[in-house]
């Protein structure tokens, strides 16, 4: 796993307990996204290093999550039917920032929207839909902090899953792992990937999609 690792109770001093933050495992060029899928799927997509093959759909919405601990809560610790496999997609930050450029927020708020029309407008108009979501904790308690979770349709969603990943690695193993630390009580041995917070380069941007 090319993922480097914490211990969780290290990741809580770096993070504040409010406000909408994008928490993410990067490196100066890319960023880590997460998705679960059945075990086909991703067999498909670590074999072929792209999102494809007979039994994946390009005609539906696809979620992508950059913070380890939502998708746990997701995916509950890659138990649930099928969200057995857990990929994590790196892809360069400057096309992570293309994604949000084109993002609508997925509920009205006059912080970020001049009207319920343009609100409306944005949601026909683009193939991202943006949503701010609680934070979890890795038992799946709601915490203050929120986090963000990316939708993708269409010519978005195609040239994201065909051109944009540059690196998938089923990370289920590694997940298992962490959920046995949690099943006996020893949550001070759980470890998660390393995640700071993110920003883009542009203010507007993080302005406009909130971005604390």
């Amino acid at each position: 796993m090319n993922i480097i690792t914490e211990f969780y109770n290290q990741g809580l001093e770096h993070w504040p307990k409010t406000g909408q933050h994008i928490l993410a495992h990067q490196t100066d060029q890319e960023i880590v996204v997460y998705q679960a899928y059945k075990k086909s799927i991703s067999r498909f997509a670590v074999e072929n290093q792209f999102l494809g093959g007979s039994e994946y759909s390009y005609n539906r919405m696809s979620w992508i999550k950059p913070n380890f601990l939502w998708m746990m809560y997701r995916c509950g610790w890659a138990e649930k039917e099928n969200q057995e496999s857990v990929l994590a997609l790196w892809i360069q930050k400057k096309d992570f920032e293309a994604i949000l450029n084109e993002a609508a927020i997925s509920s009205f708020n006059p912080k970020y929207h001049d009207s319920h029309e343009q609100w409306r407008a944005d949601l026909a108009d683009k193939e991202v839909r943006l949503q701010w979501d609680p934070d979890h904790d890795p038992y799946g308690r709601k915490q203050e902090r929120r986090a963000i979770q990316l939708g993708l349709k269409g010519e978005m969603l195609e040239n994201f899953g065909k051109k944009q990943i540059s690196r998938i690695e089923d990370i289920t193993g590694f997940v298992k792992q962490q959920k046995q630390s949690l099943d006996t009580g020893r949550l001070h041995e759980l470890e998660i990937p390393l995640e700071r917070f993110y920003k883009t380069t542009n203010d507007a941007l993080n302005k406009r999609v909130g971005i604390d």
